[in-house]
Formats: structure tokens, sequence, C-alpha cells
């Protein structure tokens, strides 16, 4: 067995929405697809992902340097002993062959979105969703559905707070319980009518989070910290830099309510150093790391490893995302719960037809992987690259 072709295509995401720092209608992403020798029903099986949300496709790393290494590399250098799959630390290694530590950035989502289609292609390769291949290669028993809540609030060009209302009433009628908005896209007295405002759809404070990617310096950050804290929200997002451990632990030391960070680390280390010098509080706060930015898989479970070792638990686990690969591996190592971007992000955002949403949780499904091909809007995109 061995890979026949790798293949990329930069997708641009339907997105005329912005949050504090960046405007998502100028964001692409890398859709892939590892095609194998294994013929079925007269077609390869491919493995197909992508590198997920909030950044750019990688098109020219992937070409230049991580495609051309899985292509070039002997059968034995990638799979397992059996012979029987693709052994995905294997092709970890070989893809990060001469690349020096440290320094992540694109490399890690270019990295990720290789080493997920070759989960997928393990997964379709057993026939099996990729949540039970997940949960087997790691030994943990799955949850059968998730919780996950609906991320959104954005700030739109012709936003208002009739349009948010509106909004947080359409992600309740799809059956989601639990909400996200943005803030630090305005000044703080208008993000607090825009908090009342959502509030007076969302009912419960405790089921509304908000979320400030990474916007704030120490002293904005403990004025927002401060003006929210009667509201006693789910939590409080990326208050700044994500490196900005300073920020996370004098925040933690006056904000009494949860913190939430982590979805712009992209490796064990720094999520080891969140863990250590961040504030982060035992029980309370949340951890947000994306496996589809940050190398994938393997080193996803590094870090929970890494979290569990420091005294946290994998429930304090909430994966940025909001698609269709983050929900399966959130099922898969029985994480704390997901994120779900309904109706926004197209055409890798939000989740296939088979994803029912009820009270609040959803189950991935089980058609063979991650699933993607049964995402209407997505599966046009699929075929073409996978016909190439």
């Amino acid at each position: 067995m061995r890979i026949v072709d790798v293949r990329e295509a930069a997708l641009p995401l339907s997105a005329n929405i912005q949050n504090s720092v960046v405007n998502f209608s100028e964001h692409t992403v890398s859709l892939v697809a590892i095609v194998s020798d294994v013929i079925r029903n007269g077609n390869p099986v491919v493995g197909v992902a992508f590198d997920s949300i909030g950044r750019f496709a990688q098109s020219g790393l992937m070409r230049e340097r991580f495609i051309r290494r899985l292509l070039a590399a002997k059968p034995g250098d990638l799979l397992n002993d059996t012979g029987k799959a693709f052994d995905t630390a294997k092709a970890f290694a070989v893809m990060m062959r001469n690349e020096k530590p440290g320094g992540h950035g694109d490399r890690a989502h270019a990295v990720a979105a290789l080493e997920l289609a070759l989960w997928d292609l393990n997964a379709k390769l057993n026939d099996e969703p990729a949540w039970k291949t997940i949960a087997s290669h790691f030994g943990v028993q799955p949850s059968a559905r998730m919780p996950v809540y609906a991320a959104g609030g954005y700030y739109y060009p012709e936003g208002n707070l009739s349009r948010l209302q509106d909004e947080m009433r359409r992600y309740a009628d799809m059956g989601y319980t639990k909400f996200k908005m943005k803030i630090g896209g305005a000044s703080l007295d208008e993000d607090l009518r825009r908090l009342e405002a959502a509030l007076q759809v969302v009912g419960a404070a405790e089921d509304l989070a908000v979320d400030a990617n990474g916007r704030f310096d120490i002293p904005t950050a403990l004025a927002y910290g401060k003006a929210m804290e009667p509201f006693a929200l789910r939590w409080y997002e990326e208050p700044g830099d994500p490196l900005d451990y300073r920020l996370m632990s004098e925040l933690a030391a006056v904000y009494p309510h949860r913190l939430a960070t982590g979805e712009n680390l992209f490796s064990r280390r720094d999520v080891e150093n969140l863990a250590l010098f961040g504030g982060m509080r035992k029980g309370k706060d949340l951890f947000q790391m994306d496996p589809a930015l940050s190398y994938g898989l393997g080193e996803f479970y590094r870090m929970i490893q890494s979290i569990e070792a420091n005294g946290f638990s994998r429930r304090d686990v909430h994966p940025h995302g909001g698609h269709m690969i983050a929900l399966h591996i959130v099922v898969g190592l029985a994480l704390g719960g997901s994120e779900a971007y309904p109706g926004v992000f197209a055409p890798v955002g939000g989740y296939s037809d088979e994803c029912v949403v009820a009270d609040g949780g959803v189950a991935p499904g089980l058609s063979p992987g991650f699933g993607l091909e049964k995402k209407a809007d997505l599966a046009p995109h699929i075929a073409a690259l996978a016909s190439t």
C-alpha cells in the first residue's frame, strides 16, 4: 500500500464578517486529498482534510516541502507494522525532516491538514467513522454525543443589535443551547450594549461566552473583565495575545469567572507553558487548541497529555474549529465539548446533515472518515480535487 498522489486546493471562505482583529472575507483554506493505491468500487480510497478556519491556505508550503517529502518517502517509511494502515507518527516525522524546532506559524497548519487527511484515509480503509478510529488508536471510551455551542455574534458591515439578536434566535431554533459572541471590535460601552442585547435572547448569562480574539492589552483586558464580572458569563475567551501568559495570569487573579484560551497555540510546549505560567485555574478555565492548526492529531494529543500531567482534565479541552474534523476528534478523545459554526465559514464550517443538533448536543455520524463528503457545500470541491 502506498500514496499515489497528494493534492491541494485553496478555497475561499464565504464569510463577509469580522471579529476584533481580522476580516474573514479575505481568508482561504487549504483542502487536501491524499490518494492511495487501494481501489474500492472502482475508485481509489482518498483521505481528505483541511487546515481549519481563521488563517490562510498554505499552498506554497505544502507543495515546496511537505507534499514532496510524503511522495518521496518509501512505503515502509509511512506504513504501520501490519502494512494495512498509514502510521501518522511516521508521516509526521517524514514531513518534519530537516525542519528546525519552534517558529511554528503556518507550517503547523500545513502539516496538520496532511496529517489529518491520513487519519481520514485510515478510517476509510477500516470502513468506519474517524471518531472510532481515533478512540481505538488512543484507547479511549468515546462519547456518544458531544456538547456543542454556536459561535457567532460577529461584527457585520451592516451590524446592529437586532441583527445580533436574530442571529442568536436562529441558533436556538437549530437546537443550540449555548452561544458565543465577539467583543473587542467596538468600544467597551458598545460591547456591553451588544452583550445585553444578546442576553435578552439567550436568557441565562451562564449560556453565553464572549471572545476578544486576542485584541486586548493588560489594562483593557482587566477593564473588560471588571465590567463583565456582574454578568457571570459562561467564559471570557482569549482576552490578549495567545503568548501573553502574564496577561492571562493577572486577569485570572482578579476575574472570578471562567477564562478560555489556546486556539492560537500550535505546539505541546506552548500549551505546557500556558498551563504552567498562564494562571489557568484547574477545574475552571478551558483550553481551546485546534488540531487542524497545530500539526494534526498527534501533536494535539501530546498537548492533552501535557495538561493532564499538570493536573488539568481533558474535559477542560473545548477545541476551536466549528467543523466536522474537530467534532470527530472531540468525540473520539472524549473531550469536554466542541465549537460549532452554523451557517458561517462555508464550505468548511459547520456540520453535515447527518449531524443532528438537539438539546445542545450532536453526534458526528457513521460515514467513513470525517464524513466531509456528506457536507453538501464541501462535497463538490472534494470531488473535483479527488478526480484531478
